[in-house]
């Protein structure tokens, strides 16, 4: 298995250009899909660095409550995958944060994951999350994420063995996704400790960029990781807030931010 090839990467070079990114998530089709799409314009206009934009799924096994109810919405009101490279095209029009689609693999192998990566390159998109997706069993992805350069982001989770976080780190390209804490998403009061011993034993083996997520739900929390790690990852609490309005969403995404220029003493992304 080859590591990723030399090639400029959106999400890396903003991830590093910020010095500490704020990554943001709503999922497209929720409430519907012009809110799901202003929705995640309005993101970008409030401090999000790159955007996560979440593919809707039938059997999410990794989501918790919040976006598993928004999925299920968004399902209800008819989403289909052509709707997300309709979103990713509208988004990077209005926008030059980085796009993400995350996604479960099954329904990138069910479209043909070439046609896939090439129809996300054509609308404007950066690169693909695939939660469910190991390094090891990921050679169809890794041809076609090289063939249309798209980044690819794998997951590295506290339990994840030496060999398996080299592999993430070393074929991931834009971030390598950080799991705070075993469990589904989530906004939680504190951010799980394990999250920064994984960071400090991923820094051990890679020193590409790495991103937290699970349960980071405040600006406290957003500071907190950024202390240690490049980048900062919030869904649920953004979902919950678009729940509410376009308004509300701005307001929770401008709290998020200010984490970013309130870290307590040091550098973000510190290695």
């Amino acid at each position: 298995m080859s590591s990723a090839p030399a090639t400029s990467s959106p999400v890396e070079t903003r991830i590093r250009a910020t010095g500490g990114a704020l990554v943001g998530y709503l999922p497209v089709g929720y409430p519907d899909l012009a809110t799901s799409i202003e929705g995640a314009i309005t993101l970008t206009r409030h401090g999000v660095d790159v955007l996560e934009l979440g593919l809707p799924y039938s059997d999410p096994v990794m989501d918790g409550p919040t976006i598993q109810a928004a999925t299920t919405r968004a399902l209800e009101q008819g989403f289909r995958l052509r709707h997300a490279f309709d979103a990713v095209r509208e988004i990077t029009a209005a926008s030059d944060v980085p796009v993400l689609l995350m996604t479960y693999w099954n329904p990138v192998l069910q479209f043909g994951s070439d046609r896939f990566a090439g129809l996300l390159a054509e609308a404007g998109g950066a690169g693909l999350i695939t939660p469910d997706l190991v390094p090891d069993e990921a050679g169809e992805w890794l041809a076609a994420s090289d063939a249309h350069g798209l980044d690819r982001v794998f997951l590295a989770a506290p339990t994840s063995s030496e060999e398996r976080l080299r592999q993430a780190t070393s074929l991931s390209r834009g971030f390598t996704y950080v799991v705070s804490t075993m469990g589904t998403t989530g906004a939680r009061e504190g951010v799980d400790s394990a999250a920064r011993t994984l960071v400090e034993r991923l820094r051990q083996v890679s020193d590409e960029p790495l991103a937290v997520g699970l349960g980071i739900s405040n600006g406290d929390q957003v500071a907190e990781v950024l202390t240690y790690a490049d980048g900062a990852i919030v869904g649920s609490a953004l979902v919950s807030a678009l729940g509410d309005g376009l308004e509300r969403l701005a307001e929770v995404a401008d709290g998020l931010a200010a984490g970013k220029r309130a870290q307590p003493g040091a550098t973000p992304g510190a290695r």
